[in-house]
Order: structure tokens, then C-alpha cells, then sequence
């Protein structure tokens, strides 16, 4: 299947319901006379405002002003260059996770695949996402937001991961009555991911978890500096994204070539010429959701 599906756009709107304005602790000025002044310090060309960024990322303290519409502009843009950065880092590291991810330690009785919580092996993304294209080069303070991102959507996707299971899913019907003392390796029935739960799914579907875990790994210096918390709102909008495109992964991820085997214990022939794998296995390498 194509990669991580990631619908950008959803990202501006949720950040925008922050409510975030730039200047950001502007107040406009009281009493007549201090009105009068402030006017007459725009030029009339200064007082006509049109956006550039669509949608928004920021609002202009006070409507109409161009150079607060500008700063929002260029402000906004460098938000929203952020957020997509980090939404391209993140589909590079998980389709690297797609490729080597396995299942293992899977028990086979007759039809059935049983895995415990676990059974499902990848390495984690934290690394992947900072060392991705988009944003490898990012130093600074730059660089600390995604560390932070990183940091919070690795620790959540593990925490999905690490509780997978599978509950008997029917995956070798040839495996009910098998012709032989040892089933020779048969791939799995294709089954949606979906179908193999995990009890921290909301981890990785809900986005008040993953930005709470970006909150945590930001740098505390950046927070302390940041009185109007921005960071908040952007590690909500990259969630909000990533949790709607893991919903809508789930579903369509297929688990195929899962490879099991197993002896037959019955098996007794002229008597018992048929009998069910008991105690079998699966083999245990890469590309179990490659396709």
C-alpha cells in the first residue's frame, strides 16, 4: 500500500482555533488622545491588510494593519513549513518501519494465529524522524521542536506497538487438517492491521496523547520563552494530522506472508490420514506489512 497518508491542510485550522494573534501582547491604546496619535502613525497604504497565507496560521492583532498582516504572514508560513516538514519526516520514518517490521513469537493451533501483547517487532521512529530529509539540517531552537516531535510521536507509536496482539485470527485454514506429519510453511490469509488489536491504540488515534508527549519533550527553556504557548497549538495540529492518518492506516494496512508451520501430532496414517497443526510457529522476518 502507498505510504502514511497525511492530509497537511487539517493542520492550519486546528491551530488557528488557538487563537493565537500577533503582536502577540498587543493592546491597542486608551483614551481619545492616544487613539489620535496611534492612527496618524500609519501611513494610509499601512492601513490597508491583505493575506497572504490561506489558510491562516495567525491573526493580525488589529484588523486592517499590513505590517501586522505581513508578520503573520511570514510568522504563519514558517509554522505551517514546520508542520509539513514534520509530517513528511514522519511518513519517511514509518514506511522504514513498514519494511523491517515482523510479527513473532506467534503460536499456531490448527486455523488459529495466537500472539500475545508484543508479538509485534519494529524498531522505534524517534531516530528515523530526526535523521528524515526534511528536516535533518534543522539546528537551534529549530532543531529542539523536532527533537521534541520525535520524540513524542516515537514514544506513542511504541506504546501502540508494544501492546499488538494476535487473538486467534483464522489464518491457515489449510492448517484445520493437513495431509502430513508437518505442515511446510503457508502464508496467512491477508488480514487488516486493525484486526490484530492493541490496547494503547488510542495512543496513536487520538491526538490529545501524542501532542501531550511532544509537550513533555520540549525543551523547558523554549516553553519559558513561549508565554502565549505556540508550541502547544503546533504539536496539536501535527496530532490532529498524524492520528487521522493512523486511523485511516489501520484499516487498510494489509499483514500478509506471515509464513507458519507446525507438526502434526495425529497424524497417523492409513488410520488418521488428516489431523490439525498443534504447537506450530511462524518464521519470524521482515515484511510482514510491506505490502
Amino acid at each position: 500500500m502507498p505510504p502514511l497518508q497525511v492530509i497537511k491542510m487539517l493542520g492550519a485550522p486546528v491551530f488557528l482555533a488557538g487563537g493565537h494573534k500577533l503582536p502577540g501582547q498587543f493592546q491597542a491604546p486608551s483614551g481619545q488622545t492616544k487613539q489620535d496619535h496611534y492612527g496618524k502613525a500609519w501611513k494610509p497604504e499601512n492601513k490597508v491588510a491583505i493575506p497572504q497565507l490561506i489558510p491562516p496560521w495567525f491573526m493580525p492583532a488589529e484588523g486592517g494593519n499590513k505590517d501586522y498582516q505581513d508578520t503573520c504572514d511570514k510568522i504563519g508560513n514558517d509554522f505551517k513549513s514546520f508542520h509539513d516538514a514534520m509530517l513528511d519526516a514522519v511518513v519517511f520514518a514509518h514506511t522504514k518501519w513498514k519494511a523491517l517490521a515482523k510479527f513473532k513469537d506467534i503460536k499456531i493451533m490448527a486455523v488459529s494465529a495466537i500472539g500475545a501483547p508484543g508479538c509485534l517487532d519494529g524498531a522505534a521512529l524517534e531516530s528515523d524522524i530526526k535523521n528524515a530529509p526534511t528536516c535533518a539540517t534543522f539546528s537551534g531552537n529549530k532543531a529542539k521542536h523536532r527533537d521534541a516531535v520525535a520524540k513524542g510521536v516515537s514514544k506513542c507509536f511504541k506504546d501502540w506497538q508494544d501492546k499488538v496482539m494476535v487473538p486467534g485470527l483464522p489464518w491457515y485454514p489449510a492448517f484445520a487438517a493437513f495431509p502430513g506429519p508437518m505442515a511446510p510453511p503457508m502464508p496467512n490469509v491477508p488480514t487488516p492491521l486493525i484486526a490484530c488489536p492493541s490496547a494503547m491504540m488510542a495512543s496513536i488515534c487520538a491526538p490529545s496523547s501524542m501532542a501531550s508527549e511532544m509537550d513533555s519533550a520540549l525543551d523547558g527553556g523554549l516553553k519559558d520563552k513561549d508565554p502565549d504557548k505556540h508550541f502547544q497549538s503546533l504539536h496539536k495540529a501535527i496530532a490532529t494530522v498524524l492520528a487521522a492518518a493512523f486511523t485511516l492506516w489501520l484499516p487498510a494496512q494489509q499483514v500478509m506472508l506471515v509464513m507458519g508451520k507446525g507438526p502434526i501430532p495425529t497424524f497417523a496414517p492409513p488410520y488418521v490420514p488428516v489431523g490439525p497443526v498443534v504447537g506450530g510457529d511462524i518464521i519470524s522476518v521482515p515484511g510482514h506489512l510491506m505490502a
